[in-house]
């Protein structure tokens, strides 16, 4: 062993001799099994901007890998010199459309074994509730008949679409939005909720009663108004024959998430909140306490009531010994997880870390933390977010320690507590794609001592392992001095290929949306198939973005179109700078508010030279006039004043636009409404400039089926290869007609 583990160093330092030459680069290596390889590196200082390149070799991460990097140099000329963005390259868009699996909602059922909700790219995108196998290795069965699908659409996000107890279901069906009630392995669901001739009135983030005589949902409510509904708590009742009308329990303010009882069914938690604040802005804490005939009588504000503490409560959760636990915010910017003690209604910290313990709350059901079984004191799973990367621990309330468990991930989203083992969901690395692991724990609860995964959106990626580019962890400065902002640069990476020393890659540059949202550095074949082909990919965390606290997150306040922009352009020069791309290969890409920082880059600066907007913004005004409740305000403390909604407007500012953009809608969006990419691309096709315009019919704000996926990759690519690469693609794509060009 001790031969092995010299031997192994030996390995990983000659490695590390062979990095790049780039100016401060630092490295990190980490093995499973305890051994960690960064103590026999030489430090660096950390007062100079660095470049972090994160080799994870964890489960033996497959010492292959290292074999294969030490033995490329000598297969150097062997490979096939071809210019950046012409390298063939097995992860095609095909391959990349069919790993794009994603989860929308979890539980454990009666027998401890986790259901959750996937969608099928394949099916049109339709959502289906699945069951992991009875042992490792087996295929999760569906448990949704082929009739339904199991998605809510309140506050058009979604998210916790069902729950579960015992053997028995309740979940949304998308396309009426009524709750339905199902036994696994019985007869079709039954309707639990009224029919009201269409889906107007959507549930979401359920949960079951005591004696399971109820069903306690959120509840948004469009039939007095299409553009400002109602939304509340209700109850509904799950053991009459006849379908009711649900029991509004709680009501009043603009919007509810985490309705938590205790398990006596005595007390009701909750989280609220009220325009024009977002939940991350400002938040409130609730318990109710239920009276014999089933009303919420007796209501206590726990956390954000003083307005002397700014701060976002969420996630409560009751432990079992029926103590509210909770994640905030307050004092230190960080949502760090508390307690509250009833008899003196006063808030505990039970653990603090510079670290996000949650995340914005975008979706229904985000569980950043869980009770471990346990007989003794209350022992925590938790989940956090420190420096771009996510870490699992067992937080002890009485000890008030923090062990943290070495697993294979370095980016999850979401935990849960089994007998004996912990769920990580939608966990991922940078050779991970986005899957589901299960880590049992050792008799004590505070190590791990076995890592498997029982799902993956992609289960066929490591196939493709010598493609793949790894992430390195780029800090840079911003215009603003003194302040840096972070981002992931992908290199371009295909073990058959190589360019001429001469030349350097092109780069796509992803502006992520949002914007209160994070870039994170994990195994994505969308990326890959970029890299794989030629291209530097940088995947940036604009000021503005989560995982780095409140102070960062608010540098976007008053700024959107300002922040954003003047970082993704800083971050494009500080590569070009160093030579890692080339400065007149700039391409820039984004999604939704990624969308709107891709046009607002082209108009109000000159730095790329074309860009993909993915159901982006071009009218600030537009925007905040169409969009649906839950963002309604959104846009008041993102961007301000009325002369600033025009004048970070991309659409006001046609005659500034210099280069070539193409655009993709899809044509049910209620978010970013298709009026947005038509008045954009009809003022860009009369000024002349090369410009294309794809919509998608049945796609809402993001893209399910799975030939849209590939169709938008793929026309992206030819875009960008014909207009600023100067190249031919190595695969056969038919590009779409562009307009004042072909």
């Amino acid at each position: 062993m001790e031969y092995w583990k010299k031997t192994t160093i030996e390995m990983a330092l000659s490695l590390f001799v062979g990095l790049t030459n780039r100016t401060r680069v630092s490295s990190l290596f980490s093995l499973g099994n305890g051994l960690n390889l960064s103590k026999h590196l030489p430090r660096q200082s950390s007062s100079t901007t660095t470049t972090t390149t994160i080799l994870n070799l964890k489960n033996n991460h497959k010492l292959k890998r290292m074999s294969s990097s030490i033995a490329s140099n000598e297969q150097e000329n062997k490979k096939i010199t071809s210019p950046y963005g012409t390298w063939k390259s097995p992860i095609t868009a095909d391959v990349v459309a069919g790993a794009e699996k994603r989860l929308g909602g979890f539980a454990l059922d009666g027998h401890n074994r986790l259901l959750w909700v996937e969608s099928r790219p394949n099916e049109s995108g339709r959502r289906v509730l699945v069951r992991e196998g009875e042992k490792l290795g087996d295929e999760p069965i569906d448990i949704t008949p082929k009739e339904f699908a199991v998605r809510t659409t309140a506050q058009e996000y979604g998210g916790q679409a069902f729950a579960v107890s015992g053997d028995m279901i309740v979940f949304s069906n998308y396309k009426d939005q009524r709750l339905y009630k199902q036994f696994i392995g019985g007869p079709l669901p039954l309707p639990l909720t009224p029919d009201y001739g269409g889906p107007v009135v959507r549930y979401a983030d359920g949960e079951f009663g005591s004696q399971l005589s109820s069903y306690v949902s959120i509840r948004e409510d469009y039939r007095e108004s299409s553009l400002n509904p109602t939304t509340t708590i209700v109850s509904i009742k799950l053991n009459d024959e006849t379908i009711q009308e649900p029991k509004v329990l709680v009501s009043g303010n603009d919007f509810y998430a985490f309705p938590r009882m205790d398990s006596k069914g005595k007390r009701l938690a909750w989280v609220e909140w009220g325009h024009p604040n977002m939940h991350w802005d400002k938040a409130e804490l609730w318990v109710g306490y239920f009276s014999e005939n089933g009303d919420v009588y007796k209501r206590i504000c726990v956390a954000g009531g003083d307005p002397s503490i700014v701060e976002s409560p969420t996630e409560p959760r009751w432990s079992p010994k029926d103590e509210l636990f909770f994640i905030t915010d307050r004092h230190s910017g960080f949502w760090n997880l508390y307690k509250w003690s009833e008899q003196k209604n006063e808030v505990v910290l039970v653990y603090s870390l510079d670290a996000e313990f949650t995340k914005p709350f975008w979706v229904f059901g985000t569980c950043s933390y869980d009770f471990i079984q346990n007989n003794g004191n209350n022992l925590l799973a938790c989940n956090y977010r420190q420096n771009g990367k996510s870490f699992v621990g067992i937080l002890d309330d009485a000890e008030k320690s923090l062990a943290v468990l070495d697993v294979s991930f370095t980016d999850i989203n979401n935990i849960i507590s089994g007998p004996d083992c912990l769920l990580c969901i939608e966990g991922a690395s940078a050779t991970h794609p986005l899957s589901v692991a299960k880590v049992k724990l050792d008799d004590g609860k505070r190590k791990a001592v076995d890592f498997s995964v029982i799902w993956s959106s992609s289960p066929d990626s490591m196939k493709y392992e010598t493609y793949f580019s790894l992430p390195e962890v780029i800090e840079f400065p911003t215009e603003i001095s003194g302040q840096n902002a972070y981002a992931y640069f992908y290199p371009p990476s295909n073990p058959r290929y190589q360019a001429s020393p001469e030349e350097k890659p092109p780069l796509l540059l992803k502006s992520h949306g949002g914007p209160t949202a994070e870039s994170r550095g994990i195994l994505d074949l969308n990326i890959q198939y970029w890299t794989s082909r030629g291209w530097a990919f940088v995947d940036v965390n604009y000021g503005g973005s989560t995982g780095y606290g409140r102070e960062y997150r608010e540098r976007l306040l008053g700024n959107w179109g300002v922040v954003d922009v003047n970082d993704c352009c800083s971050c494009a020069r500080f590569l070009v700078e160093r030579g890692m791309v080339d400065g007149e290969r700039l391409c820039i890409t984004g999604r939704s508010a990624g969308g709107y920082t891709t046009l607002a880059s082209l108009v109000f600066r000159q730095m790329f030279k074309a860009g993909a907007s993915l159901y982006g913004v071009a009218d600030l005004n537009s925007l905040n006039a169409d969009t649906h409740k839950f963002e309604s305000h959104y846009l008041s403390n993102l961007v301000g004043t009325e002369d600033a909604f025009f004048d970070r407007s991309p659409i006001n500012f046609v005659d500034k636009f210099s280069c070539p953009v193409i655009l993709f809608q899809g044509l049910d969006d209620k978010v970013v409404t298709p009026n947005q990419a038509r008045k954009i691309y009809m003022a860009l096709k009369q000024k002349g400039l090369p410009v294309a315009l794809v919509e998608y019919e049945g796609e809402g704000h993001g893209f399910g089926k799975a030939e849209n996926i590939k169709f938008t990759l793929e026309q992206q690519m030819v875009f960008f290869a014909r207009l600023v690469g100067n190249f031919k693609v190595a695969d056969e794509i038919s590009p779409i007609k562009i307009d004042n060009l072909d």
